[in-house]
């Protein structure tokens, strides 16, 4: 049976993806501009990356973003898309998390990972094989602290506390969302079950072993949550995923052609290093963007053709809460912006359950149009009688 959820959430998961030669400040101020069009929008979520190199990814401090972001908007909920917690004194996190918890009143979460660029964690000296383990000692740590009054002592070989606690607890109770990153390997979805968190695919179902299983991996989460007392709550599972919309299919795919062939070359191959065989290269390369929409790594065409694609990830998942969009920006910002809007108007309210009274309401009168016309036509007939009565009545 697949898991549908009563309101699905939709959001955008912010790296953000930003061409290394174009001027910085302008682009980080789209961002912010795009988070307050998705909030007038209705869209649910925006969680907002940490990166430390490589030219594209320009936002160092997720905290910092979402602090000014939750001053331009009123509702969206802002997340860590992620915080690297092997860069990070695990005391610091709770506390900046916290204090934004109180900020922005209970519109953040906290979305964590191991790192995802290996260049950021040369220049910290951490060897990359490490970065997972550290990332659950950390994550752990973190849990305790936002859940266990008393001081905690813990020695590690790269951080310590000595009777540290949270002197100012969460706003949120018990405490804000908290979701772990999952790629390929089940690191991300292990620690989940661990802690009964939130999972964040990042919708690569093609890794370095082969295609990835999405639903194999949740289970993973499950056994693991059921090992140690949790419960796991596919509401709270969301996939992450390029996705663009047009009016016509046709259209769309012509929308980011350019944008995206640029972005697989440039940061996907060069800046990354992988693999040119990790995405299939087809005979005609210009083939190469609508390959990826027709194997579903990629949403791409007409809003039917997008509903169909999130129906069929329901499917191979076995459902989930969550969609998030990666905003690569493949796209000028206006086409961008009316993939975004046409989204919200026929997309979203397919999987939130705000079409259904409205459609039922639409039938009930149009299959009653007969006689609510002969009704309002009588009432106007006597009008127009009343009247001649009356005039009929008045000498003058």
């Amino acid at each position: 049976m697949i898991f549908q959820p009563d309101r699905m959430k939709f959001g955008i998961f912010l790296a953000p993806f930003h061409r290394y030669f174009e001027n910085p400040t302008v682009s980080l101020e789209r961002d912010m501009r795009l988070i307050e069009m998705l909030d007038e929008l209705d869209y649910d979520e925006a969680w907002i990356g940490e990166h430390h190199s490589a030219g594209w990814e320009t936002i160092a401090s997720p905290e910092v973003f979402m602090g000014i972001a939750a001053q331009r908007t009123r509702r969206i909920m802002l997340g860590t898309g992620v915080i690297s917690l092997p860069y990070h004194h695990p005391l610091m996190v709770a506390n900046r998390m916290v204090l934004l918890d109180h900020l922005t009143r209970g519109r953040v979460m906290l979305g964590v990972g191991p790192g995802a660029l290996l260049s950021d964690a040369q220049m910290l000296g951490i060897v990359p094989t490490r970065q997972r383990e550290m990332m659950e000692e950390s994550l752990d740590i973190i849990m305790r602290l936002l859940t266990e009054p008393e001081p905690i002592t813990y020695k590690s070989d790269w951080f310590e506390l000595v009777k540290a606690t949270l002197h100012l607890r969460p706003y949120t109770k018990p405490h804000f969302p908290i979701a772990v990153a999952s790629v390929q390997s089940p690191a991300g979805v292990t620690l989940a079950g661990k802690h009964g968190a939130g999972v964040l695919s990042l919708g690569s179902f093609v890794g370095q072993r082969g295609a990835v299983d999405p639903k194999a991996q949740w289970a993973i989460a499950e056994q693991t949550a059921a090992k140690h007392g949790k419960t796991m709550n596919r509401a709270e599972w969301r996939l992450v995923t390029p996705l663009h919309i047009a009016p016509t299919r046709k259209e769309a795919l012509a929308d980011i052609q350019e944008g995206g062939l640029e972005f697989l070359k440039k940061y996907w191959e060069d800046a990354l290093g992988n693999n040119r065989n990790t995405v299939p290269r087809p005979d005609d390369e210009s083939t190469l963007i609508e390959q990826l929409a027709d194997s579903g790594q990629w949403i791409v065409g007409s809003p039917d053709d997008c509903i169909a694609a999130i129906e069929h990830l329901q499917e191979i998942t076995g459902g989930f809460g969550g969609l998030l969009f990666r905003a690569q920006e493949h796209a000028t910002p206006e086409k961008a912006h009316r993939s975004y809007e046409l989204f919200a108007r026929y997309v979203m309210p397919r999987f939130q359950g705000s079409l259904e009274s409205l459609g039922q309401s639409y039938g009930r009168v149009v299959a009653n149009v007969a006689e609510t016309r002969a009704q309002g036509q009588a009432a106007i007939e006597r009008a127009h009688q009343s009247y001649e009565r009356g005039a009929a009545a008045d000498p003058t």
